[in-house]
Parts: structure tokens; C-alpha cells; sequence
């Protein structure tokens, strides 16, 4: 009798694990796998190397400013990596148009001679020119906000360290530079706001050509360099910087400008202002690249099965700014979408379509890296005419907004998917994956995808200090990275990827976005 008991319970219990592994969705109908993603958190938790691959993309091959030396020799080692991995056809893959030119600053000291000596905390603007060895010179403050402010200062400037704006405020950091999202924000991230009303316009890069002229007075007078606040965001700490200069060389020349810490610049300031001289010491010594103009991506695949022709995605963008080692932002993204690829290829999960890495450079100027990569591959957005490997792109998965944890999923105001990504998530909320929202996500690459009406998708996370602190600054260091964090957002990329890969149905998609209309000439006022 106990045999044939046991014998009644066989089946049963066998059929409980197979519905187990298949992990069928009672609200969508849509599958889990839970034993692909029981193999793949056991490779991305107990074998994890991502924390690894961070450390060589920004302790050794950091900063990665595009076409810079220390870029292309990160590129070199990641191409090196991935291959090491067993994945198909790792390669940088050229754009097709050039770049510009490349930069890289290899000396910054500025020091405060007289009426007391102190250190200043001081980075260079991206191709921004050096001071050709150390000059001494005289700090004037020549706030030139206007057209009308050059014949203030015409004839004061040569020979003189000038900072361009007045004292820019402190402010108490009252609350901790980092949080995660509560559950109310989460909840309240998911309620779907209508855009705000409102019209176009065209502001003729007014901005731009005032910085311009500006630059080009500065240069005529002959100034020593320029120097401006570090930060934009009212607190303490962080210095932020960007671009000073033209990638073109054939470009007018710029003066060598600097960001200093906002305390230090603010001092200057108030000295100068109240009738006390300050010398001030300036070396600065960068290096402008033009030999090779060109760029390009890095891609890498795992080959898939009986739907190899094709595609899902994954990606980040590799290019950093320079004064950091560009962990956050975004070495963190690329680490956890190379490691996402690792798990699925050591884990030996099946895959029956193609998956393909994609790193972008160039994000940090304007997206260029993937607009034009989906350009050549996908479709023109500016035409909406389409490749034929636009019909065959299953999904996009894009990694870019710091080390924090995954809460969710950004829909793009694709409604359809919503059932989908839910179910997907439905194993994850002990890792604090449950979150999806209709709204829109922008300032990274998944939106060269939405032009083209593919399904695009950015994930949601924790700030930590991204905006607080390390977006774009200094302190875009190694030691801000949350390992745990990471570990977790490259299982759930695997999982997500896995689940693409192997639906029988590619994502949903929306309705094909319209041409752009031409852009209207200025307005005169």
C-alpha cells in the first residue's frame, strides 16, 4: 500500500515542479521560467564578477572621455573581456562619421599664492586648451553676462586669471545627499501625469553663440584662464564639469578653462571684490587627439536558437566626463549589461533568439553613439524610412541612471507591455523590483529606439547620490558603487533579456512615431 501511494503522489508532484518551472502567470497568461531564473540568480550571486569588471573600467581605464586614450584602451580591454567570456562577434564597431577630435588633460594644479598660499580644487572644461607650463597671474573677477559687459572690461583682462560670475550660494545640505525611493514615491512614480500644456519655440542658440563671442573676446585679450563654480546644485562638494571646447579643430580657439569648488571660488571672489589682491598659480597641461576622428560602438552576441535571425538588446553607455573616473555614470551601466551577458552565457540558459550588447560612446555629447548605430541598423528618424532589421528587433533594455537598485520599469507609454513586465517581476520583489510606470524616462539611449517605434525601456532606480553628487563630478568614483545593487540589476537584466529571448511573440511595439516636421526659422522679435 505505501508503494502504490507513493506511486499515485508521483505524478502529481512531478506536475507540481513542471508548472513551478514554467511559473505561468495566473493574471497574464504570460510564462516565468523559474528555473532559468534559479540558474541565473546562482551565477549573477554566487559567482558574480561585476564588481570586477567596474574596477577595470574606472580604477585602470578611467576616466573614458570619447576618443580619448584612456577610452579606447577601456574599449580595447572590454572587447578582450568579452571574448574571454565565449561571446560571438565582440568587436568595436565603427559609426561610419567621425567624432572630432579627442582630449585628455594629464596635469591640473592651481594654487593660491598670495596674500596667503592654499591649494584650489580645480578641473579643466573637456576640450578646453592648457596654459603651455605654469603661468602666475592676477585673479579679476569679470562677470560678462552680456553683450553690453565686453566694453566694461576691454583692455583689463591680459595676462589676468578671470572668473566669469559672481558668488554663487551654498546652501546647508539639511537632508542626506543619499535615499532610495519609498514605497509612497514609488506608488505615486506610477500615476500617469497628461504633458504640460504648452508651445514650442527657438531660441536660435542664442546660449551658445553668446559663450562664443565671449570666448573669442577672452582670447583677444589674452587672458591666462578662466575660472567658474564647480557646482549648479546649491550644495557643497561635488565639482561638476562638461565641455569648454569644440571636438572640430578647425574651430576657433578657446581660452583654458577651469571649475573649481564653489567655496574656494567664492573666496577668490570676496577677496578680489573687497580690494584684496590674489595671485594665483595655474598649470594646466591636456592634450588634444586628432589622429583618428573616428568611432565607434561596442557590441558583442550570444547566438540564439530557432529564432536566431532575431534580436533582443541590451545596453549602456560606456563615455564618461573626466574628472572622475565615471563609475556611476556610467560604468555601473556597463558593468551590469556585460555581466547580464556573462550570467546568460555561463548559466547555459537556452536562447532561442539572438542577444546582443550594445556599449555607446559619444551618450555624453547628444546620444550620437546609438543614435547612429540605430541609424545604420534600424531606421532614420528623421525619415522614418526602415531597415529591414527593424522588424526583427524583439526589445531594448538600457541601463543609465547610477548604482542604484532596480524598482521597476519605465513603459514609455507602451501600455501594451504592462501585463508582460509585470509578470516578469512577479519573482523579483525581494529584491525590490515591483514598480512599473507609463511614463516616459529620458536623457538616455533607449530614446534612439523609441524614435524609430522600437521598444525601448529604461529601468527605474534608487538615486543614491546621482543627482546629488556624483552625476557628472568628481566624485564619480569607484567607492560610490553599491555592489549589492549591481549584483541585483544585472540578475533581473538577465531575467528580463532571458524572457524576451525566448516569448514566442517579439515585445509589443507602438504605433510608428511621424517624421519630425522641419524645424521653423526664429522668430523676429
Amino acid at each position: 500500500m505505501v508503494m502504490r501511494k507513493h506511486l499515485l503522489i508521483l505524478p502529481v508532484v512531478v506536475l507540481t515542479l513542471v508548472l513551478m518551472g514554467l511559473g505561468l502567470s495566473a493574471q497574464s497568461g504570460e510564462p516565468v521560467d523559474l528555473y532559468a531564473i534559479q540558474r541565473i540568480k546562482a551565477e549573477g550571486f554566487e559567482r558574480s564578477q561585476v564588481m570586477d569588471t567596474a574596477w577595470w573600467l574606472t580604477e585602470i581605464h578611467g576616466p573614458r572621455l570619447t576618443n580619448s586614450p584612456q577610452m579606447r584602451a577601456a574599449a580595447d580591454w572590454t572587447v578582450k573581456k568579452l571574448a574571454e567570456w565565449g561571446l560571438a562577434n565582440a568587436k568595436q564597431e565603427p559609426w561610419g562619421e567621425p567624432f572630432g577630435r579627442g582630449w585628455s588633460n594629464e596635469r591640473t594644479v592651481v594654487h593660491v599664492l598670495k596674500p596667503t598660499p592654499w591649494p584650489v580644487l580645480a578641473y579643466p572644461r573637456a576640450w578646453t586648451p592648457g596654459t603651455s607650463g605654469a603661468v602666475t597671474a592676477e585673479a579679476v573677477v569679470a562677470p560678462i553676462a552680456a553683450d553690453a559687459d565686453f566694453d566694461k572690461f576691454r583692455g583689463k583682462l591680459k595676462g589676468k586669471v578671470v572668473l566669469l560670475q559672481a558668488i554663487r550660494e551654498v546652501k546647508p545640505m539639511f537632508d542626506a545627499p543619499a535615499r532610495r525611493y519609498t514605497e509612497a514615491e514609488l506608488e505615486a512614480l506610477a500615476i500617469e501625469e497628461p504633458p504640460a500644456p504648452g508651445r514650442g519655440g527657438f531660441n536660435g542658440g542664442q546660449g551658445q553663440n553668446f559663450a562664443a563671442k565671449r570666448n573669442a573676446f577672452l582670447i583677444a585679450e589674452g587672458v591666462v584662464a578662466v575660472l567658474e563654480p564647480g557646482t549648479g546644485r546649491g550644495d557643497s562638494g561635488s565639482i561638476l564639469t562638461g565641455s569648454g571646447g569644440s571636438r572640430n579643430p578647425k574651430d576657433p580657439p578657446v581660452p583654458s578653462q577651469l571649475n573649481i569648488s564653489t567655496e574656494q571660488y567664492n573666496r577668490i571672489v570676496r577677496m578680489v571684490s573687497n580690494g584684496t589682491p590674489v595671485t594665483i598659480e595655474v598649470d594646466v597641461r591636456s592634450s588634444f587627439h586628432d589622429a583618428d576622428q573616428n568611432m565607434f560602438n561596442i557590441v558583442a552576441e550570444i547566438p540564439g536558437t530557432d529564432k536566431a535571425d532575431e534580436v533582443v538588446m541590451l545596453g549602456a553607455h560606456f563615455d564618461s566626463w573626466h574628472a572622475g573616473v565615471g563609475a556611476v555614470d556610467n560604468a555601473a551601466g556597463s558593468a551590469v549589461m556585460m555581466e547580464a551577458m556573462r550570467i546568460l552565457k555561463q548559466s547555459g540558459v537556452r536562447l532561442r533568439r539572438t542577444v546582443r550588447l550594445g556599449l555607446w560612446t559619444g551618450e555624453e555629447q547628444g546620444l550620437i553613439g546609438s543614435r547612429i548605430y540605430v541609424k545604420n541598423h534600424f531606421g532614420d528618424p528623421a525619415t522614418m524610412q526602415l531597415k529591414p532589421e527593424h522588424a526583427k528587433l524583439a526589445g531594448y533594455f538600457n541601463m543609465d541612471n547610477g548604482t542604484g537598485q532596480y524598482r521597476g520599469v519605465y513603459l514609455q507609454g507602451n501600455e501594451a507591455v504592462a501585463p508582460i513586465f509585470r509578470a516578469w517581476m512577479a519573482p523579483f520583489p525581494g529584491l525590490g523590483m515591483k514598480q512599473l510606470t507609463i511614463r516616459n524616462t529620458g536623457g538616455t539611449d533607449h530614446l534612439s529606439y523609441n524614435a524609430v517605434g522600437l521598444s525601448g525601456f529604461q529601468f527605474i532606480q534608487d538615486p543614491i547620490q546621482y543627482g546629488s553628487r556624483t552625476h557628472h563630478s568628481n566624485l564619480d568614483l569607484y567607492d560610490q558603487l553599491v555592489a549589492a545593487d549591481l549584483m541585483k540589476n544585472a540578475v533581473i537584466t538577465a531575467a528580463f533579456v532571458y524572457h524576451t529571448a525566448n516569448r514566442d511573440q517579439m515585445l509589443p511595439r507602438k504605433a510608428l512615431p511621424k517624421p519630425p516636421a522641419p524645424a521653423r526659422p526664429p522668430t523676429q522679435q
